[in-house]
């Protein structure tokens, strides 16, 4: 059986791919939050976050024969959980990194990291807007509170998500909730509702909805901030699915016929 690590869009295709190779997959995902992990028989799916020594459980107990890694880019924590639980078990550490590629051009700003993308964004002393998950909104809310600057989140419709925006200090009526990713006119619409001047984005791809965030803040004449990319922790990453699983078939053999 393979562990693969989800939630992203690419979840389903990647695990549809490994079982039409011959795999049984199991798909871990850290929250309940409805995605669909494909149709095949041999595909079935957990939830819940691990830590280092839940996965490591899960791998022995559930006989993981190679771990595929295709949660965020920016999931750095997990990825390099992961890369631990497979080196002290001894199994394969495989990791699918959709492709970016957002560079530094006209109305685009690129920080290295969320504080100095907070920094950036709010600079211009305009509204902003967040669409960068929840996890980090407390570093741009800090630096909105200092220089005066109204924020606004967008985020994933769930519990824990909204928790976060509240615990930075952002009010309901400055939390969106929703899932991408969002069209050209959906963004435009959110921008010009709340007269936003910023926005700040992640280089997570076109599966991650970053062109038409391009498009529409060039479209409203909006700053665009962008995070980059933390280094990847693994030799063994792959920006196309078939050489991935293409790899996976020299190390390991098929469990089922295909």
């Amino acid at each position: 059986m393979i562990l693969l690590l989800g939630g992203t869009s690419e979840t389903a295709p990647l695990a549809e791919a490994m079982t039409d190779a011959g795999y049984e997959v199991l798909v871990s995902t850290a929250t309940d939050v409805p995605l669909f992990v494909g149709s095949r028989p041999r595909i079935s799916r957990r939830n819940g976050r691990l830590t280092e020594a839940d996965m490591t459980a899960l791998v022995r107990e559930r006989s993981i024969h190679a771990i595929v890694d295709a949660t965020h880019p920016y999931a750095t924590h997990v990825r390099g959980t992961a890369a631990r639980v497979a080196e002290q078990t001894e199994v394969p550490y495989l990791t699918f990194v959709r492709p970016g590629g957002v560079g530094e051009q006209d109305g685009v700003r690129l920080a290295a990291t969320h504080f100095e993308a907070a920094k950036l964004a709010c600079e211009p002393r305009r509204s902003v807007l967040l669409t960068i998950g929840s996890k980090n909104v407390a570093v741009y809310a800090r630096e909105a509170a200092l220089t005066g600057v109204s924020l606004v989140a967008r985020v994933l419709p769930h519990a824990d998500s909204v928790q976060l925006c509240h615990a930075a200090g952002l009010p309901d009526d400055r939390i969106i909730t929703g899932r991408g990713p969002f069209s050209v006119d959906e963004n435009r619409r959110l921008i010009r509702q709340f007269d936003i001047g910023v926005l700040v984005t992640k280089d997570s791809g076109e599966a991650g909805g970053v062109p038409a965030k391009l498009e529409a803040a060039r479209a409203e004449q909006c700053l665009l901030v962008v995070v980059g990319r933390p280094p990847q922790l693994s030799a063994n990453a792959f920006d196309d699915m078939r050489s991935l699983v293409q790899e996976l078939g020299r190390r390991l053999r098929p469990s089922l016929p295909t």
